[in-house]
């Protein structure tokens, strides 16, 4: 399989970690979003990334898509739980850290736009998103080792991401010191092999 993707999406890294954590062997192949030669163009018509592309060719894409792909393809490492109401409740981890990065990057995009054209208001909207995400993360994790249960999950990659995104991207936000237990929940998996590797450069 090949993964097409860039090295500082958060999404990207989400479904790195997954194919790390499954142990599945992939190429993982770097493209230009902003250039016409975007190899992601030939197999996701909206030109987005991670796509993932399977032996026989079919393509798959949005990360959320290709993780629940992912984890059905072995039993090793199995990050979603079987029954419905537990598979949706990481689910729903999942959504909500999406949810943040996605009022992230609105964020960071708004910002490169000329300082005239700029929206206040459409970025206090975003990052007013941002600061009620990270609240419900660390209600939601309390005093818990993990998201869901007592075993690391799909959840756990989707948060992890998402705050080691923000600390790449904004540092400025300074999440750690308005919660000291994502703070602590990020230091135990920024040792894990798989986020070590996939960290953003």
């Amino acid at each position: 399989m090949k993964l097409i993707g860039i090295l500082t999406s958060p999404y990207v890294r989400k479904t790195r970690i997954v194919l790390i954590e499954k142990k599945i062997d992939y190429e993982f192949v770097v493209t230009d979003l902003n250039s016409p030669d975007n190899i992601a163009n030939q197999f996701n018509p909206l030109g987005k990334v991670p796509c993932l592309v399977m032996d026989d060719g079919k393509a798959l894409y949005d990360s959320s898509v290709i993780v629940d792909y992912l984890d059905t393809t072995t039993p090793v490492s199995r990050l979603l739980p079987d029954d419905n109401r537990g598979r949706a409740d990481v689910k729903c981890w999942e959504a909500l850290a999406d949810g943040v990065m996605d009022a992230a990057i609105l964020v960071r995009l708004e910002g490169k736009r000329p300082t005239g054209q700029q929206s206040p208001e459409w970025i206090r909207l975003q990052t007013g998103k941002i600061h009620s995400g990270l609240k419900a993360m660390s209600s939601h994790l309390g005093n818990n080792t993990f998201c869901h249960g007592n075993t690391f999950s799909l959840a756990d990659i989707a948060v992890g991401c998402t705050l080691g995104w923000l600390d790449f991207r904004f540092p400025e936000i300074g999440w750690q010191k308005d919660y000291d237990n994502l703070a602590s929940f990020f230091e135990r998996l920024s040792t894990r092999p798989s986020f070590i590797k996939t960290r953003p450069e």
